[in-house]
This record gives C-alpha cells, sequence and structure tokens, in this order.
C-alpha cells in the first residue's frame, strides 16, 4: 500500500470539503495501536487521539499516528490544553491536525492557530522531529499545513462564536456535547441530538456557515453520524473506543 503524505492527505480532504462531502472519523481514548487499527476501517477518513481524557503519553501518541497512517487514514489528536509547546508537540510527532478544547473567545482561538504556525506568523517552535521523516516540503513553511480545528463547548464560547469562526487559520468548530451540556446548566449528560441542545448547536453550525469554516461535532453513533452529514456538519466522530467496547459488553450479557 503507498500511502500519501500529510500535504497529499489535507489537500484531498479539503477538496471534498469543497465539492460539499463529510469526513467520518474514530475517537480513540486507549493508547493501543492495535485497537486503532481495528477501529480505522474502510470509510472511516480519520481518527482522534484523545490526549485530554484518553490515556496518550508521547510515546503511546507516536505509536497511535504510525497505526492511524498504516490504515491509510489521517491523524488528528485532541490536545490536552490550548498551550503552545503542546500542540506543536502533537503535530511534530505527526498529528496532521489538533482539536484545541475549551476555545472561548477570538484570542483563545488565534492562539490556536499561532500554535499551529512558526514565526513571524506564530509561535510554534521549529523541530518536526518525526513529521519530517515522511514529509519533504520544500520550506519550512510546508509543516504549517496542518489542520486546527477548535472546541466551542461553553456558554461564553457559544457566546463568541462570531468572533472564533472569523479567526483567520482555524479550519473549523468541533462541537462536544458533554461539555457543552453542562455549561448549560444541565445536569444529565445529553447526546448531540438532544433538545437541549438543538439552540446552541445551531448558532455554532450557523456560525460556521457565515464565515466559511467546517462544522464539526462529536457523535454517539453511525445513525446520529449521518443525519449531521445532511445539516452540514463536516468532520463528524462516529464511534468512540471506549463506549463501542462497553455497549457491546453490556449487550452480550444482556443476551445471556
Amino acid at each position: 500500500m503507498t500511502l500519501q503524505s500529510g500535504r497529499e492527505q489535507i489537500a484531498g480532504l479539503r477538496a471534498d470539503w469543497r465539492a460539499g462531502k463529510a469526513a467520518f472519523g474514530a475517537w480513540c481514548s486507549i493508547p493501543s495501536a492495535a485497537a486503532i487499527e481495528v477501529l480505522c476501517v474502510a470509510g472511516i477518513r480519520y481518527a482522534c487521539l484523545d490526549q485530554q481524557h484518553g490515556f496518550f503519553d508521547d510515546l503511546t501518541l507516536v505509536d497511535g499516528i504510525r497505526a492511524i497512517e498504516r490504515c491509510g487514514a489521517l491523524p488528528l489528536t485532541r490536545v490536552a490544553t490550548n498551550v503552545p509547546w503542546m500542540i506543536g508537540k502533537a503535530l511534530d510527532a505527526g498529528a496532521l491536525g489538533v482539536i484545541v478544547p475549551m476555545v472561548e473567545d477570538g484570542a483563545d482561538a488565534a492562539a490556536a492557530v499561532a500554535a499551529c504556525r512558526y514565526p513571524p506568523r506564530g509561535t510554534r517552535s521549529y523541530g518536526p522531529t518525526r513529521a519530517q521523516l515522511f514529509d519533504k516540503p520544500e520550506t519550512a513553511r510546508g509543516f504549517e499545513d496542518v489542520l486546527c480545528f477548535v472546541m466551542v463547548e461553553t456558554e461564553r464560547g457559544v457566546a463568541n462564536v462570531d468572533e472564533i469562526a472569523r479567526t483567520p487559520g482555524v479550519d473549523g468548530i468541533y462541537i462536544g456535547p458533554s461539555d457543552l451540556t453542562l455549561a448549560f446548566g444541565h445536569a444529565t449528560l445529553a447526546g448531540p441530538e438532544s433538545p437541549l441542545l438543538r439552540e446552541p448547536i445551531e448558532e455554532i453550525a450557523a456560525a460556521c456557515r457565515r464565515h466559511g469554516i467546517i462544522a464539526g461535532i462529536h457523535c454517539v453513533d453511525g445513525a446520529s453520524a449521518g443525519r449531521f452529514a445532511e445539516r452540514g456538519f463536516a468532520l463528524i466522530t462516529c464511534f468512540k473506543d471506549t463506549t463501542l467496547i462497553a455497549n457491546a459488553a453490556l449487550r452480550e450479557v444482556a443476551s445471556i
């Protein structure tokens, strides 16, 4: 199997987005390359390694990225927090994009973008230690061709969604339904199709449309992911490893 370079994968994904096609992905919390390979089935365009609530350290992050690459999918990571060194380190390890949590205003969004770019356009320190093994851009600027998604998942973030969405360099907004549910005062966590989240999700999606960026969302299953694709969302997680395993275990025990 001939693997595409990172820039080829990103160019292909952007072309699909321009054509109105959604990208469906897997969400990985378990730091196992073997498990990630099992999840990256045909039709999965990306897999995101969760450094915020998952269990990835530096070494297992690289193993996970390698597994995603081997499957021909695009490796993303949700960094633990919006700090430059963490974003830069994930990109240096070979991630082709980051999803940055808890972004609440334009300044937060601009900081996330800057962490993906080298001076004078950003704050990223040069050192694509692993990324440079498989991609040879003509200049260092080629390593800046990565995806930067920010998460709007708080009440303040929704209030400032327009300034977030119009931040230069932001590729899209990824919605985290669980934190969004808590932010709006609901103690019971809701899925992305809950009536509790209808208004804030539509506010975020509308801001993405106005500013020409991608709307992304974390779904609980493939059926829900398909419905969000019909609504114009284009970076859509359709399952999470821990949820899949837990649901399968509960189903089998119930069938005994």
